[in-house]
């Protein structure tokens, strides 16, 4: 890859030449790289996962973009040579994060990250048979990384299940046994 610097020859050309050469345009600078051609490697089951996750996350991202205000905050996190498309396509591609569940007296503090923004925890308490006794959504704290929720009771023997969900409706979900 080489970046071509006030060169007149190739100040308009974009495209490949001769098969050989590719020369397109990235945040202001015109660069030339050897042409990519395709793999005559059938695809392993892990790239074809990934090839689906990426289509489903491109698909995503073109829905979001249709709203201004999601379109506006993708635009916020974007760096350089970034664009609200690529970060709604990042945000789709990858899952939150619940990294802790802790309890205080009847009160369930989840700590859930992801790396754009965590849209919603629900809190579900079973008993030992595996009957919902109550679900909810828990409330984000002042911290912007735990949520609360207050449950009625947490049953001995029974289990907890936090569930998160970011922007894309990208789920991750945690249980933890009662004692």
């Amino acid at each position: 890859m080489a970046l071509v610097k006030d060169n007149i020859l190739l100040q308009s050309v974009r495209g490949t030449l001769g098969g050989e050469i590719t020369i397109y345009e990235r945040n202001g600078q015109i660069i030339m790289a050897k042409k990519r051609g395709r793999s005559n490697k059938k695809p392993t089951p892990k790239q074809q996962e990934a090839r689906y996750k990426m289509m489903v996350a491109a698909a995503y991202a073109k829905q979001m973009l249709k709203d201004p205000v999601l379109k506006d905050y993708y635009k916020s996190k974007a760096g350089p040579g970034q664009n609200a498309y690529n970060m709604a396509v990042k945000d789709a591609y990858n899952s939150p994060e619940i990294q802790h569940i802790q309890f205080e007296d009847t009160t369930v503090v989840v700590k859930a990250k992801d790396e754009f923004r965590v849209a919603a925890v629900e809190v579900r308490v079973l008993d030992s048979a595996g009957t919902i006794l109550e679900r909810g959504a828990a409330i984000l704290g002042r911290n912007g990384v735990d949520w609360y929720y207050k449950a009625a009771s947490l049953p001995a023997g029974g289990k907890l299940i936090a569930v998160a969900v970011d922007l894309p409706g990208n789920e991750t979900v945690r249980e933890i046994h009662l004692e």
